[in-house]
């Protein structure tokens, strides 16, 4: 269960049945109270029409044995005066709840109120001039209420409406007419029984869809995950994983999983040619000194320690390049020492036949070691191709400081401006590995460059020779 809660589609489809769930709660439950408001509503309006069409017939002092509404209807009707005394009610009212009254029996009017009428009257009058109603005034005002009344035998749920009457011949009278709320009941039960019936199977239907569409929304991320299995699995970083023809995330993500792919199968390569090439820049300086020592072992007198000494120093050079590059491409952080590039290039550049320096001060944050060895493998690069003369140059270009070196040699091609970056590169094939170097010099001047956050690139000098441009941002 766990697992299958687990998955995204699990969660998609319980989500949404959730969400769908509630809405309908929610739009039911406001359903089922605006119906029985309506309804009700529409109960006491009918409740009201009767009570006020009783109240006209008292107005025109029409007696009680010939009210319409109390001829045997099947809506209760009770009259009370003003003491509260049950005067007049429908035939057939055995039994109510809900009104002023319990009483179902009309009561005889008191001995005097036939002598008194005149007296009422003119009370009427007086309260009349006072605010209140007068003789065959009905009130504007309606009192609504909920009770229950057994009518000729049916007790039923009802809804009164209490209306007072003013009468000149036997006072205040207040009538309350009832309206059934069968109806209302009815619908409620109606409209609850579909939403018990239809709010499941639409919650049923709603799962089902949201299964279905996830479960097609999520195909091509399954093919995602079995292709990156079987890569896993078989160690091809040449295989990718398909690309869903949509313009949505799951597309984005094949496709930033395919660069991913792509990169790491570049980074991987370019590994395996850099140990295939340090295996093989190792290789001649250790089988020179091996041939050295062997002689020497046999023949000591033939020894030539000079070379064997200029073998080790080229292998300890060759270790402690392939050991900076190594830190390089773990992405050792350099230090955070702020370095005057003018001074670093002074110090470089002594001691350096053909070298001249023309710098102005220039600030930038890094690891000074790590930017000396770019200035020094420039300047090697540099002495080795030029003819005569070697010129270092440090100025600031808005945030940047720019240190260039330039020679007077043959200069790099164009077609080649880039390819001397790369690892182990060589374009003079004929020049000998002693002269030339392991081609590492310019590789690691760039990544370190990179990061310092610059740039590293060849161009044309003035002289005609080669021009190489470090680019910095400035100390702040």
């Amino acid at each position: 269960m766990s697992r299958l809660f687990g998955s995204v589609r699990a969660r998609a489809t319980l989500g949404a049945t959730l969400v769908v769930a509630v809405a309908l709660v929610a739009a039911g439950t406001a359903v089922l109270l605006s119906l029985r408001s309506n309804l009700i509503g529409e109960a006491g309006t009918q409740a009201e029409r009767s009570a006020r069409a009783v109240a006209s017939e008292l107005a025109a002092r029409t007696p009680y044995d010939r009210l319409s509404g109390l001829d045997g209807d099947d809506r209760p009707v009770q009259i009370v005066d003003e003491d509260g005394r049950l005067v007049a009610a429908s035939e057939d009212l055995r039994r109510i709840t809900g009104t002023a009254t319990t009483d179902v029996t009309p009561q005889s009017p008191k001995p005097d109120d036939d002598d008194d009428s005149d007296d009422d009257s003119d009370d009427s009058g007086d309260e009349s001039a006072d605010g209140s109603l007068a003789p065959g005034e009905i009130s504007a005002e309606t009192t609504f209420s909920n009770g229950s009344a057994t009518v000729d035998g049916d007790t039923e749920d009802y809804r009164f409406a209490a209306v007072e009457v003013e009468t000149d011949d036997r006072g205040r009278l207040t009538v309350h007419a009832g309206a059934p709320l069968a109806a209302e009941h009815s619908a409620v039960r109606t409209a609850l029984t579909v939403m018990l019936i239809g709010f499941p199977l639409l919650l049923a239907v709603v799962s089902a869809v949201t299964w279905l569409v996830t479960g097609r929304a999520l195909r091509p991320v399954e093919g995602i995950r079995s292709e990156m299995a079987a890569i896993t699995a078989s160690e091809d970083l040449a295989r990718r994983v398909p690309e869903p023809a949509t313009h949505d995330e799951i597309a984005r993500l094949a496709r930033t999983t395919n660069e991913t792919l792509a990169a790491l199968e570049a980074s991987v390569e370019r590994q395996r040619r850099f140990v295939a090439d340090a295996s093989h820049e190792l290789r001649s300086p250790i089988a020179s000194l091996r041939t050295q020592l062997e002689v020497a072992a046999a023949h000591p007198g033939l020894l030539d320690l000079d070379g064997a000494v200029e073998d080790t120093v080229r292998l300890q050079h060759l270790a402690a390049d392939l050991l900076l590059l190594a830190r390089l491409d773990a992405g050792e952080r350099p230090a955070d020492a702020r370095v005057d590039l003018s001074a670093l290039a002074r110090e470089e550049a002594a001691g350096r036949t053909g070298v001249t320096v023309d710098a102005e001060p220039a600030e930038v944050t890094g690891s000074r070691g790590q930017l000396a060895r770019v200035l020094a493998n420039l300047l090697d690069n540099a002495r080795r191709h030029a003819r005569e003369r070697v010129t270092v140059t440090v100025r600031r270009e808005g945030d940047r400081a720019v240190l260039g070196v330039a020679d007077d040699g043959e200069g790099v091609a164009e077609a080649d401006r880039e390819r001397i970056f790369e690892r182990f590169v060589r374009l003079d094939a004929a020049r000998s590995r002693d002269d030339g170097g392991a081609g590492l010099g310019l590789a690691i001047a760039r990544d370190v460059a990179v990061r310092h956050g610059g740039t590293l690139t060849a161009s044309s000098a003035p002289a005609g020779g080669a021009l190489f441009e470090l680019r910095l941002p400035l100390a702040r």
